[in-house]
């Protein structure tokens, strides 16, 4: 248990290390240099970074095998020390003995496969561009009729039955006279009533 502390403390330090002396100092003094237009230091700081970005990259790979290397952070700290120390000029050896002829004999390639690289991602944004407006317009066809599908079997679910109880139920009741043939029945009925009542009145008069 000590010891994983005692390694993640480490790694903390170093993280730490490389942040401040590694990144913000180089940063602060490249500033300065364009600033200052000083030519000497411009290439001195440019050389640096070139360096710490091929360093960033194996340490990228480093961590994950050589991790558990005996004082594996520690030596992280002095390299980045080697590499900025005025005194051992780190950065600027390693650049003048090997990247800048190694870059140099190899530009020509490389140039050649940014090239290719940057003509590939194109062709290859196009071609997902294209597809995925395709996919887009095919589902927004297929919502679209199956939103059309579903309103017409909605429609069609409406019979003609159904149709006139609707039309039935919200019709007004007819406030006009009564149709002429209503009235005669109600006469037909009415004339017995009248000729009933004139016999009861003949008589009682007989008998008074």
């Amino acid at each position: 248990m000590r010891k994983v502390l005692n390694k993640g403390q480490t790694e903390e330090v170093s993280s730490g290390s490389r942040l401040i002396f590694g990144t913000l100092y180089p940063a602060y003094y490249s500033y300065k240099a364009v600033k200052s237009k000083d030519i000497k230091e411009y290439v001195k700081w440019m050389m640096y970074w070139i360096i710490f970005a091929l360093f960033t990259t194996a340490e990228t790979f480093t961590d994950i095998f050589l991790s558990w290397f005996p004082f594996y952070y520690e030596l992280k700290i002095a390299f980045v020390a080697w590499l900025l120390s005025p005194y051992t000029k780190g950065s600027s050896l390693l650049y003048r003995k090997f990247v800048h002829p190694t870059l140099s004999s190899k530009e020509k390639e490389i140039d050649d496969c940014l090239v290719q690289a940057k003509d590939r991602s194109y062709d290859a944004l196009v071609h997902f561009g294209k597809r995925g407006l395709n996919v887009a317009a095919t589902a927004a066809v297929m919502a679209a009729s199956k939103g059309q599908g579903a309103l017409s079997e909605r429609l069609r679910s409406f019979s003609m039955q159904d149709l006139t109880t609707i039309r039935g139920d919200g019709a007004p009741t007819p406030s006009g006279p009564p149709p002429p043939g209503s009235g005669r029945a109600s006469g037909k009925h009415g004339q017995p009533k009248m000729s009933r009542s004139a016999s009861e009145s003949a008589s009682s008069s007989g008998t008074a």
